[in-house]
C-alpha cells in the first residue's frame, strides 16, 4: 500500500500540490478505492493506464491529465469517482465537509455562479451527510439549469434538497425567478 506520506512523497515528486484538482484525475486513472491511498495493483495499473514509467513522464503527463477535466464525458465519470473515493470508509453517504470541499474543487473551473449559495446553504439549512442521489443530481443541475433558474421547473423531478434550494435562493432574493 501506498499511504497517505507515499503519496505526498508522489505530490513533492511530481512537484504538485496534494489538493491540486490532477491528483483527483490520477486516482481515477489508478481506479483508487481511498482518497490518499493506491493499492500496488491500483498504482501499477494507473501508470500503464496514464502511459508513464517514469517521474518525468509522469510530470509531463500533466497538463493533457489536467485538460482531461474539459471533456464533459470525462468530466461526469471523474465527478462521481470523487463521491465513492472521497468517502469514510464503510459509509454510505459523504460527509458535508467533505461534500463540500470536492465540490469546490471540482466546479472551481467551470465557474457555476451559484457553488458558493449551495454550499452556505447545505451548511445553513441541511448540515448533514449528502447521499449519492444529491451528489449526483447536483451535476445534473449545474449542466442543464441556468444560473438564474429560468429554465427550473418546480415540478420536475429533483430531489428534495435541490428543490430547497431553489426556494433559498429566492426567499433570500439570490435570484430572481421569472414566472
Amino acid at each position: 500500500m501506498i499511504m497517505v506520506e507515499g503519496v505526498s512523497q508522489l505530490c513533492n515528486d511530481l512537484q504538485v500540490d496534494p489538493q491540486d484538482i490532477v491528483m483527483l484525475v490520477i486516482s481515477w486513472h489508478m481506479k483508487a478505492a481511498t482518497m490518499c491511498e493506491f493499492t500496488r495493483q491500483e498504482f501499477i495499473g494507473g501508470l500503464q493506464s496514464i502511459g508513464v514509467d517514469s517521474i518525468e513522464k509522469f510530470r509531463a503527463k500533466l497538463p493533457s491529465l489536467r485538460a482531461e477535466l474539459k471533456d464533459d464525458n470525462k468530466f461526469r465519470e471523474i465527478y462521481n469517482f470523487a463521491f465513492t473515493w472521497a468517502r469514510e470508509k464503510g459509509q454510505k453517504s459523504l460527509s458535508l465537509e467533505t461534500a463540500i470541499g470536492m465540490w469546490q474543487l471540482l466546479f472551481a473551473d467551470r465557474n457555476w455562479p451559484l457553488l458558493d449559495h449551495w454550499c452556505q446553504f447545505l451548511q445553513v439549512r441541511h448540515n448533514k451527510a449528502i447521499s449519492r442521489d444529491t451528489w449526483a443530481q447536483l451535476l445534473e443541475f449545474v449542466k442543464s439549469i441556468d444560473p438564474q433558474l429560468s429554465n427550473y421547473d418546480d415540478e420536475g423531478a429533483w430531489p428534495y434538497l435541490i428543490d430547497e434550494f431553489v426556494e433559498y435562493l429566492t426567499e433570500n432574493g439570490l435570484v430572481q425567478r421569472k414566472k
